[in-house]
């Protein structure tokens, strides 16, 4: 009976959660675990698990060492055809994955589908131990280690223990020292590949991450990230002591050090000392004469920005006071 739905296109077996159809219960099962988050199939070589075997044993080929698929972009080989193709995505900048909700779009599916959790505000996934709620089962076992203080991935290097896989891959990088990948153009070197590509860029000036609302264009995925929030004017970073909020996370450390009164950037020609790197920088120009900033309707120079638009005030009240004078 089953053969015979292959060729009748019968699908008797529907999902109610997303209205998909299915002409096998078995097929059925399968992907209602893509909902539960319940990953049954474990890789033995790494702390990875998936919810259809098919995608373990595709997994598994990243552990074969064969990247057959190599991108003439950034150099980068990858194993698997799928997640080669939403790298290149990377760089076209191409997101055929839309959230019904919202706006947003992804380059793949799974990102989508976290999305859409988070769009839809669902947090299934309860703490036995507090309040907290989440949207993904993954989330709630990292955060049950808070409570329980489990960290199960040692460091043979050293005795520091993590809670997550990726703390204790970045830590080991750190732990013994190793940078083989070195830069040909200058005397740096890199624990990982990619920061070597990504350093590469300032000698070859490459910025292939473009921006969708205007003609700027970054070398770096992070920096195009933090500029689309000039467009979105979204906020992420809160502070804690009030009631602002950043683009970026470097910019609220830089505001926290005007609730704490701490003053780390010291001059080293007096005894003066900042709370930021940009008000030492600018200091420092008193000590030197230097004055980068040049009026371009006259001749003065500023040792800092402000100094000059507030000069160039002048110039537009001039003007706006010679327009409302009776003639």
């Amino acid at each position: 009976m089953i053969h015979v739905r292959t060729y009748t296109d019968e699908k008797p077996y529907q999902f109610n959660q997303c209205g998909k159809v299915f002409s096998k219960k078995c097929s059925l099962i399968q992907h209602q675990m893509t909902h539960t988050d319940e990953k049954l199939y474990q890789c033995n070589q790494c702390d990875k698990a998936f919810s259809q075997s098919h995608h373990l044993t595709r997994h598994q080929m990243t552990h074969i060492g064969e990247k057959q698929y190599h991108c003439n972009q950034c150099g980068k080989a990858i194993s698997n055809i799928n997640n080669f193709i939403i790298h290149q995505r990377s760089h076209t900048g191409e997101e055929p994955y839309q959230c019904k909700q919202c706006d947003k779009a992804f380059s793949n599916s799974t990102s989508l589908i976290k999305h859409q959790k988070i769009c839809t505000g669902k947090k299934p996934y309860q703490c036995n131990q507090c309040d907290k709620a989440f949207s993904h089962s993954n989330n709630l076992k990292i955060h049950q280690m808070t409570h329980t203080g489990e960290k199960p991935y040692q460091c043979n290097q050293c005795d520091k223990a993590f809670s997550r896989s990726h703390h204790l891959k970045r830590h080991q990088t750190i732990c013994t020292g190793r940078k083989p990948n070195q830069c040909n153009l200058c005397d740096k070197a890199f624990t990982h590949k990619d920061s070597l590509i990504n350093h590469q860029r300032i000698h070859t000036g490459e910025n292939p991450y473009h921006c969708k609302q205007c003609d700027n264009a970054f070398s770096y995925m992070n920096s195009l990230i933090k500029h689309q929030r000039t467009h979105t004017g979204e906020k992420l970073y809160h502070c804690k002591q009030c009631d602002k909020a950043f683009s970026d996370s470097s910019n609220l450390i830089v505001h926290q050090i005007t609730h704490t009164g701490e003053k780390p950037y010291q001059c080293k020609q007096c005894d003066k000392a900042f709370s930021n790197s940009t008000s030492l920088i600018k200091h420092k120009r008193t000590h030197t004469g230097e004055n980068p900033y040049h009026c371009k309707q006259c001749d003065k120079r500023f040792s800092g920005s402000i100094d000059l638009i507030k000069h160039q005030r002048t110039y537009t009240h001039q003007r706006e006071t010679l327009s409302v004078q009776p003639k």
